[in-house]
């Protein structure tokens, strides 16, 4: 072992957390949502403030870096390099204390944002600063950019709540700085002492103080956090105080590593809200509105141009999401007032489109309801990882697109970007706090070009140029870091950028915090993941990837925006692994990082081991949350497939993944004699020889197979409806047989004649194994199988699951015309809730068909039906009957996703997924709740995890008719 690896390894041994230096780590943590790339030395999830005072005294004796991380959307390039990173997300993420009297909060670094404010809204507290990662952003990394998002019109930065910060100074000490008093802070070995006494002689200097007010930002620009914050601590001191807070926040985690803040809390914003979303002609109209509504001082003032709008035309999600868009604008502004008063709102709403109106500003003002609101800002926040998703190889590079000017100087500057921007024949992107004079810009570039690679600099330097010009500020929100540390000293001058070195030096003489970021940059167009971005030859895929450009940019799509790192109590389905472990290398984007690095060209990979890409894939338990809740499209379900599937080609297929593909033919002759069965299969030495938990049953075969019930069914004479086929899944067949019987019988008395076909199982645990060849063969003939029935038929199935994988997996793995074939198939296949839904839209099915009885019911979602159908129209079947009540678990996967949860190795895993949300809302449900979930895996976990028998939407349906 050598020396460096003896010395990481006797510092893992000492901390409470972990420390990794495995490639695979290495190669995850390597970028962030920025376009940097670097390999670390290792990761560290420090447990305790003692964990990262080790870590500093380790980089410190050992002349090594540490990069401070939590979320890791930094655009900028903040979260990466080559030293430890430091990620306090995983461990340090506890609220340590809320005072209600006195209206702040002490949290460790690792707190979310979104989640912290669900704590507070029980006491009628709330901390503002919103960014368009706050599901996911934390508190820690919101300090060291001083994050704003869009309400900053109203609330400011996150600079304007931090009251304390506690953290680990570069000689190991712990020290608290306040907002307060500075004599009152506590001082570790003379330093606070030190740093007083240099500001203070330091800015006595005039010639300093000038070039400060000169050269900074102008001071109506709220959002500015170029270089160090030295113009605020000017201010202080002219004020006699010394507030060393403001001077942390925007620091980057240069200065110092935070434990723990405090931070001010405000009372929740009103309660009301209304919202008008002008639509402009041109982008320039659009700024010279942003003047108009800016008077009238609105909540939020969020611009949105054409090009964010039309990246939402290829996902199926957010393109439901533009219902408001009228005609094709140019750009439009999204614009909220809240207030306790409806009929105030009305007013301002009134008076706001009347102002425009008069100044000729605007063509189309379409009001959004208040419980469409929601879809408006997610379809504004999605925009970093939509974009990322633009076909060809010129994508739209986040180099400009922090800037912040004066609002009065908005129209003029946008005007002369445009001007710049057709120089270089550039359409750039516009969007994001118009309201704020900051406007997100980026132009279209093929960074893999050397002659775009050239432009890029070109634009960042003609960028700062222009900024410098109007005063303002080149980094608005998202820091210097890598991106904009090379121009600090251009927009601020070479004697405040001497200054800013010296304020580096002094905290940090070693240079082992987060170094090259804000000072000593290097050059911005060096170390990025362009220059890594090149596909090794790979072998042919069984699924088809052509449409995301081939299996490997399937992965590099990925932006790192995080999305996948929401948790549990947000709400989504996304990484229910992550949200179990809150580890960075259970999140779709650790899964994507890893395949890029692996099937990169040799010389580029940092990960050379198949296994250990098959390691961080391993968790990945194909919820296919990722199909439609990421915004970059990664849809890691078939990524695992295919490549496990090219893993078995290399390696032996384990027993037990083999017997899961044979599972039909092993079902088929276990269920000759169910009874005896039924008993060896939980038997211990059965399980063992499995790999299942012996915590676990496996599903009970019924007294016949289904297949065998529906040979002898004839439907009745009355069914005049629209003619069904019914699919018959694997599960039905052999264990969920009563309730398939039910389902038929509930379809033939709605008038809906019932027939079937000889068919092959669905593939589906094939699918989900990387048993491919056999899935394709599976898919080959479900596929000719059906395709002469339509569009007589229309094909019915119980298991979500399964029936699903006719509109997902089988156009994408055929090929020729069976693919064309599965693509006009599966515009003709239903769940059975789908399809209740549908004929009751059609006035064919209504409540008059049931009875009265009062029922509560709770519905837990099938993963498969929340990314490839809507669990609304299962809400809306089940209320059909007149007295039923029906609400939904916020859920995100069981936990049991097929058999995962059954396999030993994941049986715990499997169960704190289910701890998130799932058994905690059943458990506290009213005891004569109908607990409803339409997936034999999802009712298999509910039972385990809470003692409660779920039912199966027919179910509950078929007890209902009348």
């Amino acid at each position: 072992m050598s020396l460096e690896l003896q010395e990481l390894s006797r510092l893992a041994s000492e901390m409470d957390g972990a420390l990794f230096w495995d490639e695979k780590y290495k190669a995850i943590y390597a970028t962030d949502a920025s376009i940097y790339r670097k390999i670390p030395l290792a990761v560290a999830h420090p447990k305790s403030e003692n964990d990262v005072v080790r870590l500093v005294q380790f980089a410190s004796h050992h002349k090594t870096s540490l990069i401070p991380r939590t979320a890791g959307t930094s655009l900028a390039g903040q979260c990466v390099g080559e030293g430890i990173i430091v990620d306090t997300s995983r461990f340090l993420n506890q609220v340590l204390e809320i005072n209600e009297q006195e209206k702040w909060v002490r949290v460790q670094p690792g707190v979310n944002r979104d989640k912290l404010n669900q704590l507070l809204a029980d006491k009628k507290l709330f901390f503002p600063p919103e960014t368009a990662t706050a599901s996911r952003a934390m508190i820690g990394g919101m300090v060291g950019n001083n994050s704003c998002g869009a309400n900053s019109i109203v609330y400011g930065s996150t600079r304007d709540y931090v009251l304390e910060i506690k953290g680990i100074l570069s000689d190991g000490s712990i020290t608290t700085f306040k907002a307060t008093d500075s004599n009152k802070t506590n001082d570790a070995n003379g330093f606070v002492q030190r740093i007083n006494t240099f500001f203070k002689e330091a800015l006595a200097d005039t010639t300093l103080q000038n070039e400060i007010k000169k050269e900074y930002p102008k001071k109506s620009i709220h959002r500015r956090n170029t270089g160090y914050a030295a113009d605020l601590v000017l201010d202080e001191l002219e004020h006699q105080k010394l507030d060393l807070t403001k001077l942390l926040c925007g620091s980057e985690g240069t200065l110092m590593i935070s434990s723990e803040i405090k931070l001010r809390l405000v009372d929740p914003p009103p309660s009301k809200s209304i919202m008008i979303v002008p639509h402009f002609h041109s982008i320039h109209e659009c700024m010279e509105a942003v003047v108009t509504i800016m008077k009238h001082k609105p909540y939020t003032c969020e611009l949105m141009d054409r090009v964010i709008l039309n990246c939402t035309d290829g996902h199926e999600v957010y393109k439901s999401y533009k219902f408001f868009v009228d005609g094709d604008p140019a750009a439009l502004l999204v614009v909220e007032f809240r207030d306790e008063s409806q009929n105030i709102l009305i007013t301002k709403m009134d008076n706001l489109i009347r102002d425009l109106k008069s100044n000729s500003l605007g063509y189309s003002f379409p009001r959004v309801e208040e419980k469409d609101h929601k879809k408006v800002w997610e379809l504004r926040r999605a925009g970093l990882g939509l974009m990322a998703n633009l076909k060809g190889n010129k994508k739209l590079v986040e180099c400009i697109e922090d800037t912040a000017v004066a609002l009065e100087d908005l129209p003029e500057y946008i005007r002369e970007f445009s001007e710049i921007m057709d120089e270089f024949h550039q359409t750039p992107l516009y969007y994001a706090h118009a309201g704020a004079g900051e406007i997100h810009l980026r132009p279209l570039l093929n960074m893999h070009d050397i002659q775009d690679r050239k432009e890029f600099r070109l634009i960042c330097e003609a960028s700062a140029r222009l900024v410098k010009k109007y005063k303002g500020s080149l980094s608005g929100e998202h820091g210097d870091g890598r991106l904009r540390g090379e121009f600090v000293p251009y927009m601020l001058g070479d004697k405040i950028y001497s200054f800013l070195k010296e304020i580096k030096h002094l905290w940090d003489p070693e240079n082992i915090f987060n170094p090259g970021k804000i000072t000593d940059a290097p050059k911005v167009d060096i170390d990025l993941r362009f220059d890594h971005e090149e596909a090794a030859e790979l072998p042919e895929t069984i699924f088809d990837f052509s449409t995301t450009g081939g299996f490997y940019h399937s992965a590099a799509r990925c932006s790192g925006s995080a999305d996948c790192r929401k948790q549990a109590s947000l709400g989504g389905t996304m990484c229910p692994s992550f949200m179990a472990t809150l580890n960075e290398k259970d999140t779709t984007r650790a899964r994507a990082n890893a395949l890029r690095e692996f099937y990169s060209k040799s010389d580029l990979s940092s990960i050379k081991s198949m296994e250990a890409v098959k390691e961080i894939l391993d968790l990945c338990i194909s919820c296919k949350g990722c199909h439609n809740e990421c915004p970059s499209n990664v849809d890691m379900t078939m990524l695992k497939g295919e490549f496990m599937h090219q893993y078995y080609q290399k390696n032996r297929i384990p027993f037990r993944t083999k017997m899961v593909g044979k599972m039909d033919a092993l079902n088929k002759y276990a269920h000759l004699f169910p009874r005896f069965s039924n008993w060896v299969q939980n038997l211990s030495i059965t399980k063992s020889s499995l790999g299942i938990s012996p915590r676990r049953n496996l599903p009970a075969f019924y007294k016949f197979s289904f297949r065998k019930w529906s040979r002898f069914f004839t439907p009745s004479k009355g069914c005049t409806k629209q003619p069904v086929l019914f699919f018959i899944d694997e599960f039905s067949n052999y264990f969920d047989v009563e309730i398939a019987i039910k389902a038929v019988k509930l379809l033939d008395k709605l008038g809906f004649p019932v027939s079937f076909v000889d068919h092959a199982p669905s593939g589906r645990a094939q699918f989900s194994k990387g048993l491919l060849p056999q899935a394709y063969d599976l898919a080959r003939q479900n596929v000719h199988a059906f395709k002469n029935k339509i569009p007589e038929f229309q094909i019915v199935g119980l298991e979500p699951s399964c029936i699903l994988s006719f509109r997902d997996e089988y156009p994408k793995i055929l090929r020729g015309q069976d693919q064309q074939d599965a693509k006009m198939l599966s515009t003709y296949c239903f769940t059975i809730e789908e399809f209740i839904y549908n004929q009751a839209q059609l006035g064919n099915i209504d409540s008059s068909h049931f009875d009265t009885k009062n029922r509560e019911l709770l519905i837990h979602g099938h993963c498969h039906q929340k990314a490839l159908s809507k669990v609304d129209q299962t809400i809306f079947v089940l209320g059909i009957p007149s007295h039923h009540t029906v609400s939904t678990i916020p859920s995100g996967c069981c936990g049991m996703a097929g058999s995962f949860g059954y396999e030993i190795e994941h049986y715990e895993l499997s169960m704190q997924i289910g701890d998130l949300v799932l058994f905690p809302a059943i458990n506290k449900a009213h005891p004569y709740a109908i607990v409803v979930a339409a997936g034999i895996s999802c009712r298999h976990q509910i039972k385990d995890g809470t003692g409660k028998m779920a039912m199966h939407p027919v179910e509950v349906l078929w007890e209902a008719l009348v």
